[in-house]
């Protein structure tokens, strides 16, 4: 087990320059256990397993058909991101995708097996210039930190922009912002803080945004989360330690981080939006928050396609990434960025 964050979780692998021992004089109690992966004991100590995790110089990069590289996007934080650059005809322009992983706020990263796998899906298969993100986990970093990182991840995509002038493939004047779950809870919050004002864009130009069964929360218990089979990954006990573990101590699920229609959330009327595209699986315990979340923001004027996927929970795609239905998603957000295909 590792007692530091996953980020340098990741650093110890790579550069095997970084231990941590946990102390043995005080027989301590363990708090909470999320999956076996993290661990938050009774002296505040969070521990976390080393998970596999796909490396740069090993031959997962050597051999990729989209090459790829990590780069740090804020130094300070030891917080980075996976740059997926699939090659295009010379003087061709890629629109850029950012990609926000899930784990409920608590665990996970670009360099997951899983994640990887699915942004060089997306990097392919749209195609476009990925880049996926890595941000602060709770409960080390309880919200609003992951809200915040994004901050310091649009100071660098606007020296990009700058620097990038016409050379590069990436077309900073066509930006989608995505994630799964927690990630997708992350690009409705810069959709909000972009559209009002309180995040500056610089010369990007947000083109959209794709949500993929995005990870609310509220107090009030919506129907579908109430007949929660036991037998499904995202269960109602893992929803709850999740946002136990991940919002300020003493804060329900109505916090503005976690419900978007709470009472301290911002009102979306006046929030400029470009085109969203959710989706979600019929059997996703958070299905009728989502279906809510669409409606509302219909309701407001807002432009936003929602597309319900039969048969399929929560994270299918992550968990049969090369089944049918991950397939015709990749179609769906292919459709999105790019536009109908052409008769």
């Amino acid at each position: 087990m590792c007692i530091i964050p996953l980020f340098n979780c990741r650093r110890n692998l790579r550069t095997h320059t970084r231990t941590s021992q946990i102390s043995l004089d005080v027989p301590l109690g363990v708090v909470e256990d999320c999956l076996g992966i993290l661990q938050l004991l009774s002296d505040g100590t969070v521990q976390r397993a080393v998970i596999p995790l796909v490396l740069p110089g090993t031959s997962a990069q050597t051999t990729s058909p989209v090459p790829w590289k990590d780069v740090a996007y804020d130094e300070t934080r030891d917080l980075s991101l996976r740059m997926y650059v699939p090659s295009t005809d010379a003087g061709k322009k890629l629109p850029v995708l950012v990609y926000f992983h899930g784990g409920g706020f608590c665990v996970g990263s670009f360099a997951m097996p899983d994640v990887h796998d699915a942004c060089l899906r997306l990097a392919a298969s749209l195609p476009a210039v990925v880049l996926s993100v890595d941000y602060r986990l709770a409960p080390e970093h309880r919200l609003p930190a992951a809200l915040d990182d994004v901050e310091a991840l649009f100071s660098w995509l606007r020296a990009q922009a700058q620097a990038a002038a016409d050379a590069g493939p990436a077309d900073f004047g066509r930006v989608f912002v995505s994630g799964d779950s927690a990630g997708a809870n992350i690009a409705h919050h810069v959709a909000v803080r972009v559209g009002s004002g309180a995040l500056d864009a610089g010369p990007l130009r947000i083109a959209g945004y794709v949500l993929l069964w995005p990870y609310f929360g509220g107090e009030r218990r919506t129907a579908s989360e109430a007949a929660c089979p036991p037998d499904v990954f995202l269960t109602l006990a893992l929803y709850d330690q999740m946002w136990r573990l991940a919002l300020p101590a003493g804060a329900s699920r109505d916090h503005p981080a976690a419900n978007p229609f709470g009472p301290e959330s911002p009102a979306l009327d006046g929030v400029e939006l470009p085109p969203v595209l959710v989706a979600v699986g019929d059997r996703d315990m958070l299905l009728d928050r989502i279906v809510e979340y669409v409606a509302r923001l219909k309701a407001a004027g807002k432009h936003v396609e929602l597309v319900e996927f039969p048969g399929q929970g929560h994270g299918f795609s992550v968990f049969e990434p090369r089944g049918e239905a991950a397939s015709e998603l990749l179609r769906v957000v292919r459709r999105f960025v790019h536009g109908p295909a052409p008769n």
